[in-house]
């Protein structure tokens, strides 16, 4: 009886493979559902949006500051004070700052009730005169709202 036993154990060796068969099914059944959901994952909405050649930039050093009122008036913050300009007179000055001083940031400041179309506007504006380093101001929300 032992000479059986032991041509039995000979018999059933061990294989130390892994049989990788199901996880092929599942990775593939994954595949087609991921495939499936992808398409209806469109979460974004149709904007028409302005035109404008404005570009991002990095941390703005010694920013000129333009606010847009919302009738779309302009303003130039000279020495801590906002003087009213005309779209030309903006240009004109614009185009003086970026002779001096070609690095210089110009920051909009837009009136929250203004509309986005007067902002790039103003936003064309300044890279017309040359200024590509452009930055949109914004207060942080307050607390309570």
């Amino acid at each position: 009886m032992t000479a059986a036993v032991l041509r039995r154990r000979k018999r059933r060796k061990l294989k130390n493979e892994i049989n990788v068969v199901p996880y092929i099914d599942v990775m593939l059944v994954l595949l087609i559902i991921f495939m499936v959901t992808t398409p209806l994952l469109n979460l974004g909405t149709d904007v028409n949006l302005p035109d404008s050649n404005a570009r991002s930039v990095a941390t703005p050093k010694d920013p000129v500051v333009v606010s847009v009122y919302p009738d779309g008036a302009l303003a130039l913050m000279v020495e801590q004070q906002n003087q009213s300009v005309t779209s030309e007179d903006l240009l004109a000055r614009l185009r003086a700052i970026h002779a001096q001083n070609p690095e210089a940031t110009v920051l909009v400041r837009g009136d929250g009730a203004a509309s986005y179309q007067r902002i790039m506007d103003a936003i064309s504006i300044i890279n017309e005169a040359g200024v590509t380093r452009v930055s949109l101001l914004s207060r942080p929300l307050e607390a309570g709202g």
